[in-house]
């Protein structure tokens, strides 16, 4: 293994990063761009799980102020999780030959593994790229939630919070005010306090329950992903040490 700060690592990739440039759906450019960013950590040993959104398909929240019952939207939110999970598997194995599993947290057997925890993790030890799609099978849950929880369960060393067009957490939005103040690192608590869009507050109270790493960072400034496994600063850390040291 290359010299890295994390051993085993999840990813969470917002359904927003996966349709690139256009507006809705999923852009083939933005899936290889990030099989090729997600191939250059692999090679360095690193085991990677990846929990998918599916913003860029289906907004359960959206869904349910137009009137639809919210456990019915969500449910919905997690097929087109899948969607994307597939889409990126596709990309992974195709484009870059990497070696991937989806597993799903609903039973969606003919495309998907179902979420079992113990083969995840022999899945990770044996160097697969696993996508943990459905988020946490159950609605009212979001997926950011669903990487608290995978992160947990995998035993990984960081959660990274990959977004689209932002390299951090601002004391207040940096498109609305361009004098805004990035973080370069956060306690949990504090980020709670001040409701800053680091993560819904449910999964950031997981995570600061069990003391878990999360680096917020931006997956399009090429080399970011391999970067911050070996170790260097960039974009937010959120913890309660500012140098959070690896498991290994």
């Amino acid at each position: 293994m290359a010299e890295v700060q994390f051993s085993r690592v999840l990813l969470k990739l917002s359904g927003e990063s996966l349709k690139g440039s256009r507006g809705h759906g999923i852009d083939p450019e933005a899936l290889d761009y990030m099989a090729g960013e997600i191939k250059s950590v692999t090679k360095m040993g690193v085991e990677l799980g990846i929990v998918v959104g599916g913003g860029n398909i289906w907004r359960g929240s959206e869904a349910e102020t137009e009137g639809m019952d919210r456990a019915t939207a969500d449910y919905a939110g997690m097929l087109a999780t899948v969607i994307s999970a597939l889409a990126l598997q596709e990309s992974m194995e195709r484009k870059h030959n990497l070696d991937t599993r989806t597993m799903s947290a609903i039973n969606i057997q003919q495309v998907a593994e179902p979420y079992i925890r113990r083969r995840a993790i022999r899945h990770l030890e044996k160097g697969r790229v696993v996508l943990f799609a459905a988020g946490t099978g159950n609605p009212f849950v979001t997926t950011d939630t669903g990487a608290a929880l995978r992160t947990l369960e995998m035993e990984a060393d960081v959660l990274l919070m990959a977004k689209n067009d932002v390299d951090g957490v601002y004391d207040e939005d940096p498109k609305t005010n361009p004098n805004a103040t990035r973080y370069e690192h956060i306690t949990y608590l504090r980020a709670i306090e001040k409701r800053l869009k680091v993560m819904d507050s449910t999964a950031l109270s997981l995570c600061m329950e069990h003391n878990v790493p999360i680096v917020v960072f931006d997956l399009f400034e090429q080399g970011n992903l391999a970067n911050i496994v070996k170790g260097q600063k960039i974009g937010t850390l959120v913890s309660d040490k500012e140098n959070p040291k690896s498991k290994t």
